[in-house]
């Protein structure tokens, strides 16, 4: 710390002694209630600052993230509702997915394309995918850069959903670029050469 920041914190402890003395002064006859709700505080206050301090390791404890590991292995926990989810930068752009092996393309949710910088109101919609809940119409399109971590594929091939969907999925044709896909002890696990 320098000067400056030494001199500031000794004015905001001698500032914040002089605001608790007084405090404590005026409330001298409930000394013993003071003091119990000073402590009270006090308390909130630690644990306010350590919840702010691990608050990462608090988000990832009830809701882990994707990974990419020192040996570039992609790793994806299960999440609780039993799905993997894998967020690409789609031009520029992060975009969560659904890690589905059933899905044969890359599907992209109508507000995700608008997102990315596809405008789905100017899109043909001349391909039929079947779904769990019927047959839905889509638009071809490419997706000019891929991203994730170090890894970037360009002029991607995905199509548009022209119905509604929760999210986009990240079909086969993305998944086959990894030389390894792999499930083990809850957490999928990608790998390129």
């Amino acid at each position: 710390m320098n000067a400056d920041q030494i001199a500031n914190l000794a004015f905001l402890g001698l500032l914040g002694a002089a605001i608790a003395g007084s405090y404590f002064m005026s409330q001298r006859g409930n000394l013993g209630k003071t003091a119990q709700q000073a402590a009270v505080w006090g308390l909130i206050f630690v644990g306010v600052i350590a919840a702010v301090g691990m608050w990462s390791d608090i988000r990832n404890t009830v809701s882990p993230r994707q990974q990419i590991d020192a040996a570039g292995e992609i790793v994806l926990p299960r999440q609780p509702n039993g799905h993997y989810y894998l967020t690409l930068d789609v031009n520029d752009v992060p975009v969560d997915f659904v890690v589905d092996t059933g899905a044969s393309q890359i599907v992209l949710s109508q507000e995700d394309a608008a997102r990315v910088g596809i405008d789905p109101a100017s899109l043909r919609y001349l391909g039929v995918a079947n779904t769990a809940n019927g047959q839905v119409r889509t638009a071809p399109v490419w997706l000019d850069r891929i991203s994730l971590g170090e890894m970037q594929d360009f002029e991607v091939p995905a199509v548009v959903n022209d119905g509604q969907m929760d999210g986009s999925l990240l079909g086969m044709t993305y998944l086959d670029s990894f030389d390894t896909i792999q499930i083990r002890n809850g957490e999928l696990i990608l790998q390129r050469d």
